[in-house]
């Protein structure tokens, strides 16, 4: 229990003054009779970030999104979001913020233009109907404008949400299974759409099952399992905190049956994986780039190297790692 929760880091700050935190959570806790859902949540989210929140099912992610945005009231705790507290009750707040829920209830018997009409008169968006047409027109639901939302599948909810979510401009957008029912196509505007957001310099806090949207687009992730936070860093950071050293993937032609045991004797080496014959993936301690030597040394050998090329350590290899280590400890409590 000790070692697995001694991977939890703080963001790591510039020298100088603590920059304006657009997102602090201290303490939070949230209990349900004897049920801890979140136990002690420190979050710290930056200005201008992509934030990935990640556990498995289960792990408090939802109760810790519904505490922030203010819908749950925490059993104990503080949060903070764009460096004021905030409880749900502040209008002028809440107007800097977009979210976008897991299921979130819409209106069907609206076309979708009425729908985003109707929250642009909400949120007291100036000139709606340019930002209405530039936002269906990004998700290429423009020409589906007059069709009735209850008519709309599950992927296309959730792409009017997100322009539901950013029509009023928003400085925080904070998204829970914001491609949830998307098909690869739908998948990929949205993360187009959300980088070119944050381009401009808006904050986001996702959640997401889909592990490769949150490593192709998060500079920070943090991962949650029975209501802690476990782990926090970039992708590669959290890879390579594992201590598992580093990957190199190899091929070669016809090497000689005595080679396997003499690079697995090479003192930089921790394993060797045959995937075929000529298509090795080596693993090397330490986070030294050890390709040199290890060509330098296959060289030598008279093996002649096709290509040679280091593995990242994906993020759902690191979730599974980080969450089954967690599942471990607190079944051994």
């Amino acid at each position: 229990m000790k070692l697995l929760f001694n991977l939890t880091c703080s963001p790591v700050f510039l020298s100088g003054p603590e920059p304006l935190l657009v997102i602090r959570t201290e303490q939070l806790c949230k209990r349900y009779g004897s049920f801890v859902a979140v136990d002690e949540l420190n979050l710290h989210i930056l200005p201008g970030e992509i934030y990935g929140f990640l556990g498995p099912n289960g792990a408090g992610k939802t109760t810790t999104l519904m505490m922030i945005v203010g819908i749950t009231r925490p059993t104990s705790g503080r949060v903070e979001v764009l460096g004021q507290p905030f409880d749900g009750t502040s209008f002028a707040l809440r107007r800097r913020m977009g979210v976008v829920a897991e299921d979130a209830w819409q209106y069907d018997e609206m076309t979708a233009y009425e729908y985003l009409a109707f929250f642009a008169r909400l949120y007291r968006v100036a000139q709606p109907g340019p930002a209405i047409q530039s936002l269906l027109e990004r998700v290429d639901l423009w020409p589906r404008r007059q069709v009735l939302v209850g008519g709309y599948s599950q992927g296309m909810r959730q792409k009017l949400n997100l322009c539901r979510a950013l029509l009023h401009d928003p400085e925080l957008l904070i998204l829970d299974e914001p491609v949830s029912g998307l098909d690869p196509n739908g998948i990929r505007q949205v993360r187009e759409l959300l980088v070119e957001e944050n381009r401009r310099g808006r904050t986001i806090l996702i959640s997401s099952h889909i592990l490769s949207e949150i490593e192709q687009t998060a500079h920070r992730v943090g991962i949650i399992a029975g209501g802690r936070l476990l782990a926090e860093d970039s992708v590669a950071g959290l890879a390579a905190r594992l201590g598992e050293g580093q990957r190199i993937e190899v091929e070669f032609q016809q090497p000689p049956v005595t080679l396997r045991p003499q690079v697995e004797g090479l003192p930089f080496v921790l394993k060797v994986e045959e995937r075929s014959p000529s298509h090795w993936l080596v693993t090397t301690a330490g986070e030294e780039d050890q390709r040199t030597e290890l060509a330098r040394f296959l060289a030598g050998q008279g093996v002649l190297v096709i290509g040679m090329r280091p593995l990242k350590r994906s993020l759902e290899e690191t979730f599974v790692t980080l969450t089954d280590a967690a599942v471990r400890a607190l079944v051994e409590k």
